[in-house]
């Protein structure tokens, strides 16, 4: 009704119908009868910014008017036009009936709508036509059901107040419009122009834009107003009537906020009924399981696939564009509370003033029989209806987040990733980021700002990832530093919704409540966003449950004068409101989008095909744990192997490593001492002492060392050997060297062996007599072979301590040092004492020594007696070898003698002692052999199995171990076909649920 537009009732109204041209008005009508001429625009019809007292201005001409195309209407009679006054004003009035009844109308569809929706939000349930009863249960099932719908419709009352508060007001409306319609008649009777038209506009249409908010969208037309003057005592009585209305307006609104406060509580009662529909039909789901698989929900597979992303890491270059609500704020601005409304639990560790966010957060958040949380990578749940459980979780998640913290920072990127679940909770995955400060403190790393500003500008780089923006509504809006980040991340808002926290600190605080409404439409921050929300998530008590919270909230906002002023719209507060919005922005973000990054990672899956094609065209894509799996077998298989070495080849390994191990002490320690005691029965007496000491003391350990030696060596013998196999795999080496190294290094020999060995190695050497001329001439080759090795490892010493020859100086060019030309002269001088004393002790006299310092004093050589000797023992060394090798060519032919007894006339007791060192070598290796193959490969085994099995759980070491563009290739391969799988298991349940 176009005619009450910004007009006041006690004028003239002249309606013309649309289609009306500017023509001048007739001077008559222009200054005696009709005064001022207003065109109004087209517009709509309740609208303060198309229609306002400065707008009118602008379009008043004085000097001309719109008049309808139609002649007849330009001269129409004065009493016409009062007629058509009345008769518009009627039929506005009669239409009064029409938009309450519409208002009934929508609001009853409304709840339909609500219904239906809740209707839809149900799973398919086709599935159950197969476990429900036949048509004759059914109408024994329908019986119980009429009855108990009978039951239910006599308990419930629909308060018969709000029907009769609904005609008392209706009554009370029509009363006072028809008192205003009087008024407008018999002011259009008056002549006067009013002086103060602008003023008297302007304050009906405020009244009347606070009774019709909202236009009815069939009501529309263009309409041309006319005014007339009134007098004094009209304006009186129309400003008291003002004040008795603004008091009417008043009650009204107070009503009305108790009517939407008290259908709140109706929606709020339907939900809690459809929680424990829900419930029951989730728990009935869950015990037919058995029977049948359950699928998992929507938004657990939205966010298995968002986990498989998170880990994804692609040369591609195909990102994640997957939607998720990434919650971002300052330090201390309430993000986490938000979080926890939306989730209903204190899931969150909470601190005064203090950085508690450390790490992403990942929430996903869904629909459950029960009110559970629980870790992605943890089987227990914890239940969010105990306060123990709930203390638990907090202290988990704050554990995990100290844990992801690495190398002294103060924040980490590593998402930490949990499911809430719960009857009538909002499905929707949201992201927790650690708030943005402006000042680093002492006790946080030097880059704290600038890594809690990249880790948001990541999250926030997402192009369909929806920004949860949480400003602190208690703190002066200059000092925000979120908004101006977000504003870069999304400048047009298109996917941003503004969350305004602690507006009942804000109401205390703030002088003009002017400021809020610019901040919730907009107009304040440099940034623009889809939605804006005012919430208030607690009064600054950590231990408020959520329920109590919740009812503070309500309480707030049913008593705030911001609410009662107009300042915020109902569907702007309450966390409620904000999640429905943010789940709903969430699911409309993820219809458009999912299938596009589908797309892109089947294109990523051909081009990885293609490139395994081209390289490995031969090989199977294996991925690290698929190739670990493989090596697994590949080194148990050589374990088997040791089983299959034969008991000579172990024996002879055995021998040849503790005769390498023993050498050394069997030469310096008894060989050397026994033959420098010049006769044999001296030499036998002290070989006799010197065997018993080392068999008591050093042989059974150094036996034992050479056994585990003896195991490695021929282990690695079998893996050197599986090398040179024409199927042989390179990428294991390192895997393979790796898992044999530490299983050698964790298996130590049983401490019992040592013992026992002792016993045998001491009775083994009790026996001094050779008996067979095959033991004999055994004896002697051992000796030969072990003199000769030593003589060779001789010269070797001799060669670097003394350098090369002189024929290697004349043929080869080569040269000695310094230091071996001295050594060399010192050589020269201690040979002529062996020359001189065949038989001459081991060790230099004190004479000797000076004779050779005095002697190189002569040639202008300065050496020390330590010096002397240091040059003195190789060369003695050489000499004794050859004199036993001598001897021990001599003792080939003298077996016949020493069985004879003819002792005294060969000089063999060093073949004697070589013969008792190899038989206790003999026995050594047997003993060591048997216990090698009964129970020392079996205890290697297990050492490599447990190594294996350390490892197969150590990321870590796999990428160390298993490296290559084939392994990396494989696993970029395998992880892209299980997203693309994911994904398209989640779009096609996505189209199924549409």
């Amino acid at each position: 009704m176009e005619q009450f537009v910004r007009g006041q009732f006690g004028r003239g109204l002249l309606l013309v119908m649309r289609g009306c041209q500017q023509l001048p008005l007739p001077k008559p009508y222009k200054a005696e009868r009709y005064g001022l001429l207003i065109p109004l625009k087209r517009s709509t019809l309740f609208s303060r910014r198309e229609i306002s007292h400065s707008v009118l201005h602008s379009i008043l001409k004085p000097e001309s008017v719109l008049f309808c195309r139609n002649p007849a209407f330009q001269h129409t009679i004065p009493s016409r036009g009062y007629a058509m006054v009345v008769a518009r004003i009627l039929r506005g009035a009669l239409k009064i009936r029409y938009l309450i009844l519409g208002g009934a109308l929508g609001g009853g569809m409304t709840l339909q709508k609500t219904y239906e929706h809740w209707k839809e939000s149900l799973p398919d349930m086709k599935w159950l036509n197969e476990y429900l009863p036949d048509s004759e249960q059914w109408d024994s099932f329908r019986g119980v059901l009429v009855g108990m719908k009978d039951k239910v419709k006599d308990s419930i009352n629909i308060d018969p107040r709000l029907k009769t508060y609904g005609e008392v007001k209706y009554r009370n409306f029509r009363d006072w419009f028809d008192e205003r319609l009087d008024a407008a008649i018999e002011a259009a009777e008056k002549s006067e122009l009013d002086s103060t038209f602008s003023h008297s506009l302007q304050s009906l249409s405020a009244i009347v834009e606070s009774l019709y908010p909202e236009q009815p969208p069939d009501v529309k037309m263009n309409a041309i107003a006319f005014s007339k003057p009134v007098s004094e005592q009209i304006e009186d009585r129309r400003q008291k009537g003002a004040e008795t209305m603004q008091q009417r307006m008043d009650r009204l609104q107070d009503e009305l906020i108790k009517v939407q406060i008290k259908y709140q509580r109706e929606l709020e009662h339907l939900e809690r009924e459809n929680k424990e529909l829900r419930k029951q039909l989730l728990l009935y789901r869950a015990n037919k399981a058995t029977s049948k698989k359950v699928k998992k929900s929507l938004i657990d597979m939205y966010s298995d696939v968002l986990d498989e992303l998170s880990e994804y890491d692609s040369s591609y270059n195909t990102q994640d564009h997957l939607p998720r609500v990434v919650v971002v704020g300052d330090q201390s601005s309430g993000k986490t509370s938000v979080l926890e409304m939306i989730a209903q639990a204190r899931i969150f560790p909470r601190g005064a003033g203090e950085m508690m966010t450390r790490a992403p957060v990942k929430v996903t958040l869904s629909e459950g029989p029960y009110h559970i949380a629980q870790f992605r990578d943890s089987a227990r749940e914890f239940d969010l209806t105990k306060e123990s459980d709930l203390a638990e979780l907090r202290k988990e998640v704050e554990i995990r987040m100290k844990n992801s913290i690495r190398d002294g920072k103060t924040v980490s990127n590593d998402v930490i990733s949990m499911s809430v679940k719960g009857p009538g909770l909002q499905r929707m995955v949201l992201v927790d980021l650690p708030g943005i400060i402006s000042t680093v403190t002492s006790d946080m790393a030097s880059d704290t700002r600038e890594a809690i500003k990249q880790m948001t500008q990541h999250h926030m780089s997402n192009p369909n990832a929806i920004i949860l923006c949480i400003q602190d509504g208690s703190v002066d809006a200059e000092r925000s530093n979120v908004t101006d980040l977000v504003s870069q991340m999304d400048p047009q808002g298109k996917r941003t919704i503004f969350v305004l926290t602690k507006v009942d600190m804000a109401e205390e605080n703030l002088t003009n409540p002017d400021r809020i409404k610019k901040i919730l439409s907009g107009k304040l921050f440099p940034m623009k966003a889809l939605g804006y929300f005012a919430v208030v998530t607690g009064r600054g008590k950590k231990d408020d449950s959520i329920q109590s919270i919740r009812e503070y909230e309500e309480k707030f906002f049913h008593n705030s004068r911001l609410f009662k002023d107009g300042v915020i719209m109902s569907g702007q507060v309450m966390t409620r409101n904000l999640s429905l919005a943010v789940s709903e922005c969430f699911w409309k973000m993820v219809r458009e989008t999912v299938e596009q990054q589908a797309d892109a990672f089947k294109a990523t899956r051909f081009n990885l095909e293609t490139e395994w094609k081209n390289n490995f065209p031969r090989l199977r894509e294996l991925d690290r744990d698929e190739l670990f799996e493989k090596a697994r077998g590949e080194i148990l298989d050589e374990i088997i192997n040791l089983s299959q070495v034969s008991p000579k080849d172990w024996e002879e390994l055995l021998m040849k490593k503790m005769w390498d191990k023993v050498s050394m002490h069997v030469f310096e320690n008894i060989y050397l001492p026994a033959a420098q005691t010049g006769n044999t029965s001296t030499f036998n007496t002290t070989v006799d002492i010197k065997l018993k000491q080392w068999a008591e003391q050093q042989l059974p350990q150094k036996s034992v060392e050479s056994g585990w030696e003896g195991l490695q060596t021929e282990f690695q013998h079998f893996m050197e050997r599986a090398k040179n196999r024409p199927d042989h795999d390179g990428i294991f080496d390192n895997l393979k060297t790796a898992v044999v190294d530490e299983a050698m290094r964790r298996h130590s020999w049983e401490d019992k062996a040592s013992e026992m060995l002792r016993v045998i190695q001491l009775n083994t050497l009790e026996d001094r007599s050779v008996n067979e001329k095959q033991h004999w001439d055994s004896a002697v080759k051992f000796l030969e072979n072990s003199v000769k090795e030593k003589l060779q490892a001789t010269e070797m010493i001799l060669r670097e301590m003394f350098g090369p020859g002189a024929k290697e100086r004349w043929l080869y060019w080569k040269y000695q040092t310094e230091d071996q030309i001295k050594r060399s002269h010192v050589k020269n001088e201690l040979e002529k004492f062996l020359l001189a004393d065949y038989k001459h002790p081991p060790s230099l006299s004190y004479d000797e020594i000076m004779t050779v310092r005095k002697l190189m004093e002569r040639n202008n050589i300065d050496v020390d007696s330590e010096y002397i000797r240091e040059t003195w023992h190789p060369i003695y060394r050489r000499h004794f070898l050859k004199q036993s090798l001598a001897r021990a060519y001599d003792c080939r032919k003298g077996y016949y003698l020493y069985h004879q007894g003819l002792e005294s006339e060969v000089d063999c007791a060093d073949v004697v002692l070589f013969w008792r060192i190899q038989q206790v070598l003999k026995v050594t290796a047997n003993a060591l052999r048997q216990q090698v193959m009964n129970r020392e490969a079996r205890r290697l085994d297990k050492e490599i199995k447990d190594v294996l099995e350390d490892y197969s759980q150590d990321a870590e070491k796999k990428l160390k171990l298993l490296t290559g563009r084939r392994v990396t290739l494989a696993e970029e391969l395998k992880r892209v076909r299980q997203i693309q799988e994911k994904l398209e298991e989640f779009i096609q349940a996505l189209n199924h649920e549409k």
